[in-house]
């Protein structure tokens, strides 16, 4: 199980996320979000270990703004959390890895998701909000039975202490790894890093099972 820590942009806070190790970590690039990066020094970032996989996240922004910020950073993975069409996201994957969101609530469609296979990495379910994410609420988890694609998907939307056991009981395929945002932090953009500890140490036992 993959663990992506996403929304930061404090140096500091930025460090000391690092230094647990997660698979990826989630930079937003969306100036409407309250974890937007802003004009965060991109030396912060050249900073991290090779092994953590830096992502952009990014709502319907332009090609140019893309490769632009992609440049910058030094991403290695971008999420694109919009309307981002498969033709979209294609065009980016010889450069990085791409992740394609979704807003899910009891009426997703998943059969849309079909013209995505082949144009994109990983899907990310999220709770569907109309603030592209962030929200802190969980969705129905037993409506991931519906999607029956072979693209691999991250879990995301309100993960928290109180219910990331209960991910170990999602025996999905696709399941590659979660998501972990707001339920760990103590102001917009600030994980608690004991909080991300102990969330650390919980998926460990799923990946020990």
């Amino acid at each position: 199980m993959k663990i992506k820590v996403c929304g930061l942009k404090h140096p500091d806070n930025i460090e000391a996320v690092a230094a647990l190790s997660p698979d990826y970590m989630g930079f937003i690039c969306y100036s409407r979000s309250p974890r937007f990066i802003g004009e965060l020094d991109e030396d912060i970032l050249a900073k991290l270990p090779d092994h953590i996989l830096k992502t952009g996240v990014f709502v319907n922004a332009s090609v140019e703004r893309i490769n632009k910020t992609m440049n910058k950073y030094g991403f290695e993975a971008i999420q694109l959390h919009g309307a981002e069409t498969p033709d979209n996201c294609a065009m980016f994957r010889s450069k990085v890895i791409v992740i394609k969101a979704f807003g899910v609530d009891e009426d997703f469609d998943f059969t849309r998701l079909e013209n995505y296979a082949n144009k994109v990495d990983y899907l990310l379910f999220d709770t569907k909000t109309v603030a592209h994410g962030g929200s802190g609420k969980t969705f129905n988890w037993e409506v991931l039975n519906r999607y029956t694609g072979d693209v691999p998907f991250f879990l995301s939307g309100g993960l928290s202490l109180e219910n990331l056991a209960e991910v170990s009981s999602i025996k999905h395929p696709m399941l590659y790894g979660v998501d972990l945002n707001s339920r760990f932090e103590s102001a917009p953009a600030v994980k608690d890093v004991n909080k991300l500890k102990e969330a650390f140490n919980i998926i460990k036992t799923f990946n020990n099972k």
